[in-house]
Order: C-alpha cells, then structure tokens, then sequence
C-alpha cells in the first residue's frame, strides 16, 4: 500500500465512527481520531475505557461493528493483521507475544519469510536488523534468548520487529506500565528521536507526567467515547486527571494508627545472589513500606512473602510460627492476602473466566467446593460481587480474564485478597499500571485494611505513594535492606539518598541539609 509522502495534507491514519460491542458492554462509542506524519498521539483514559480495543480494531485483532479505517489515504480492511502491516502499521501490545525460547532475530524474523523458501535469510537479516537498531538507538543483542531479557530490552524486541516489519504508524499499548522510571525515560527518548525521522506514533497510556512529556497532542477516552483532545503544551496534569475520570481526584490521606502485635518478623533472610541478611518486623495495623529502584531485590523478597520461593537463610516467622514458605494454600488459609508483583504469570491466568480467577486461591475451600466439584454458580455470584465493589471494568464473571484490561486484572486480584478480610495482606507494586482514579481507589483499600486492623506490607517503586500510605519505611539497596525510618522524617530527598545506598544518618542529615 502506498505510504504517505513527507510533507502531505494526508493524514497518515484516520479512524472514523468505529463503534463496537462485546455483549452488552459498549468498548468504543463512535469514535473518531486523526494522527498526522510524524506526530506522536497520546490515547488517555482511565483502564476500560476503550483504548485497547480501539487499537486493536486498527490492527485488524477486532472488526467493528461500525465505523472505518483509513491509512494514508486508503481504506484498511478490517479484522485483517497483515493487511495492516503492509499498510506500515506496528502494534507492540502491553502484554507482550514473543517467544521466550528463540534468540531476539528468530523472533524478529518470525512470520516475515515464506513457508516455501528453501533456505532462510539469516545474515540478510541480521544486518538489516542491526541497522534498525543502530538508527533508532536501540540497541539489544541478537543472539540472545529473549527468556534472559529484561522487561526493558523485551519491549525493544517489539520494536525492533515493528520496525523490521517496515512500519511507519507505531502504536504503543500501555508502554511503560512495566518499565521502571529509567527504562521509560530512555523509551520516550527513541519515540522523540523517531517522530524527527518521521514516523507517526500513538501511545496508550494513562500516566499524566509521561503523557505530557512524550506527546504532541492528546485524546481522551472516557466510557468508549472521546471526551476532549488537547495539545499538550495547553493543559496539565489536574485537567487531564478530571478529563479523564469525569470527576476532581483527591487521593486518601493516612490517619494516625496504633500498631499492635508484631504478625511478620524476619531475620537474616538470604536468597541466593538477591537478598543479603534481610531484617524487618511489620505489626497489625501497621504498613510498611519497602522502596527501591527496580532490580534490588525487592522482586524476590515479594516472591518470598507470597509463598512462590524460599529463603536460602536466615528465619522468617508468622504468627509467631515458622512461616510456610513456598506454601501459597498454607498462607492464604491463616489469612494472608496476596497482590504479586507480575499479575500475568503469579496473579492471573489468561485463559480462564473471570469468576474462575476470582476464586483461583479459593477454590478448594467453602462455599466454593462441595463433594470435590467446584459450585460454579457461588462463584460467579463472588465474581459479581468482586465486580461491583472494586470497580471491575471490561466484562461480567464469564469474559475471559485476558480480555480486561492490565489495570482491570489488577483491581480484581486486589479485591479477590481483601474480600477475604486478610490479617497480614502483601501488596507488590499494586498500582503498576493504573490511572489516576483506579490509584486512589487501591490506596483507600490499602489504609482501610489497616484500619482494620492489617498488617500490610507495600513493596513500591514509587516514592510519593510509600510516602503516602507507609507508617515506616525501608529502602532496598542491592538486596540489603536499610534499617527503617518513620515516615514522618522522611522526605523525597532522604528517601532519595537511601536508595542510592546512604546510610539514614548520612541521608537525613543530607536532607536536612539541603532543607536550610
């Protein structure tokens, strides 16, 4: 298909009245949108609010019920992924489709060569490869497994086989939802750098600072519908926050708590190459926060606690008994909540129903199980239940879970833990990838359980909502963790120092410092 020229009137992609439906459910409501050569597009909105589908309608994953596509000037036939990468469409998807057991080229080149040929073009490849790379700066090792990438370097193999692909309209689904604060900030640094070698890029997002950062003009999607656009240098983040949800945000403030018996202690706890001589003590009602730039160990201490990996040292007490390691049934039967860090692989299970995810730590126990048979009908009753209080967007109990959007998985497994009303509850970067509105809701569900009367444990990467929520906190520098500091002498800069390693006499006396 013919590609815009540089400099044309032409939009390089035009969507037009793109309506569509799953059951009762109404994704995308008449929506309309223009991206022109060389800009980049924000898609804003809160999670479910369409933009997913949307983008998938574009790349021919979803045929609307309604409405066209038109890419540089001509009509895309819908429901057709290749028809839209001839077009010069890439998609890279929040969740994404490589194969772990072949090296960055294999993946690269898979799908690009005909079943017929009768050798493969290898050193055509890599060299064409290397040469994308090089031009767009990113760089990434072609003969490594992608099961040994970082997250990080996982998405520049998206990328680079969008790009391989001759694609010249980029879209971006959820791009930095599972990157740390560095890894975005090199991400947006090539997005700038290809806009000015003219590619059209849209990202889905709902992270107001990138989004104003990274995008030329910004369109907002609330309840399937397009609400507003605005350039980005003519609005700010408390106008897109209340574009975005209909509604002013105001996050919760923690009150005052009084802790009571010590429920989780740890003492020299060791996990081989990860974690060096971890100690903390977390009381009921307390919450404690654990902070730290990704990469420090905080993964495998937060694997640990939920019961999917064992200390090699140390001792971990519960209860004031020995904590079941690697025992999730265990843990979850003497009131332990679990929010694990990567929900895709330790929280969720794609190809199950929502009311099956719901009951997935649960389903061997009561009102659930009767007589070895799951009670199907008592747990899509929990499902909607789940649902309705926590928010749930995207499909009723008998949708797939896959099909909801990250920040949507996210909120139901935080409810499916505090449905329970759980005694130590473990929270691992429990708003990664949600926006504005969902955050303030998983916060004020986080300080109501301590209010209750939980022990809660938060392992964040972000230093405002450690902050925020936390009673006391620990940073985690290189597997080791810093004695705590309560949060009422904390402050950016403090906590700053100590996760960069400084000891919290060295930090607080710094911070002070700066202060005067």
């Amino acid at each position: 298909m013919q590609r815009t020229p540089a400099g044309s009137a032409v939009p390089a992609l035009e969507l037009s009245g793109i309506t569509k439906r799953f059951g009762d459910t109404l994704a995308n409501d008449d929506i309309s949108l223009s991206l022109a050569r060389g800009e980049v597009l924000a898609l804003l909105g809160e999670n479910g609010a369409g933009k997913t589908t949307l983008m998938s309608i574009l790349f021919g994953h979803y045929t609307p019920d309604a409405g066209s596509v038109r890419v540089n000037g001509h009509a895309l036939p819908p429901g057709r992924p290749r028809a839209a990468i001839a077009a010069g469409v890439g998609m890279v998807h929040q969740h994404f489709s490589l194969a772990a057991n072949l090296s960055v080229l294999e993946n690269v080149m898979t799908g690009t060569e005909s079943l017929w040929s009768w050798r493969s073009a290898r050193a055509d490849a890599r060299r064409r490869l290397a040469d994308i790379a090089v031009r767009f700066g990113l760089q990434v090792d072609a003969d490594a497994l992608v099961a040994d990438l970082s997250v990080g370097e996982r998405q520049r193999v998206e990328i680079l086989k969008a790009l391989y692909n001759d694609a010249d309209i980029l879209i971006l689904d959820e791009p930095t939802a599972v990157l740390t604060d560095q890894e975005a900030e090199r991400l947006f640094a090539t997005l700038r750098d290809m806009r000015e070698q003219g590619l059209s890029i849209v990202f889905i997002s709902h992270k107001l600072d990138q989004v104003l950062a990274a995008a030329d003009r910004i369109t907002v999607i609330r309840g399937g519908r397009v609400v507003a656009e605005r350039r980005a240098a003519a609005t700010d983040k408390a106008e897109l926050a209340e574009l975005m949800v209909g509604r002013t945000i105001e996050r919760p403030v923690r009150a005052p708590s009084r802790p009571g018996a010590t429920v989780l202690q740890a003492r020299g706890i060791g996990i081989e190459r990860l974690l060096h001589d971890i100690d903390f003590a977390l009381r009921a009602g307390e919450l404690l926060g654990i902070i730290g730039v990704s990469g420090n160990g905080q993964s495998a201490l937060g694997q640990l606690l939920c019961g999917v990996r064992r200390a090699d040292a140390g001792t971990l007490t519960l209860f004031d008994a020995p904590f079941p390691q690697g025992d999730v049934d265990a843990l979850v039967s003497l009131g332990v909540g679990r929010v694990p860090e990567d929900r895709g692989s330790d929280g969720a299970i794609g190809d199950m129903s929502v009311w099956e995810n719901a009951i997935l730590e649960r389903a061997g126990q009561s009102p659930f199980q009767r007589g070895g048979f799951v009670q199907a009908k008592a747990a899509r009753r929990h499902a909607a239940e789940l649902i309705q209080r926590f928010d749930v967007r995207g499909g009723g109990p008998d949708h797939r879970i896959q099909l909801l959007s990250g920040g949507n998985i996210q909120k139901l497994i935080l409810g499916r833990s505090l449905h329970a009303e759980p005694r130590l509850l473990i929270a691992a970067q429990p708003t990664r990838g949600l926006d504005e509105g969902a955050i303030a809701a998983v916060h004020e569900r986080l300080l109501e359980a301590r209010a209750n009367g939980a022990a809660v444990l938060l392992i964040s990467e972000d230093l405002d909502e450690v902050m925020r929520l936390s009673d006391r906190i620990q940073a985690i520098v290189k597997g080791r963790l810093s004695d705590p500091i309560d949060t009422e002498q904390a402050d950016a800069r403090t906590l700053g120092l100590m996760i960069a390693g400084a000891s919290i006499a060295d930090a607080s006396k710094e911070g002070a410092t700066h202060a005067v």
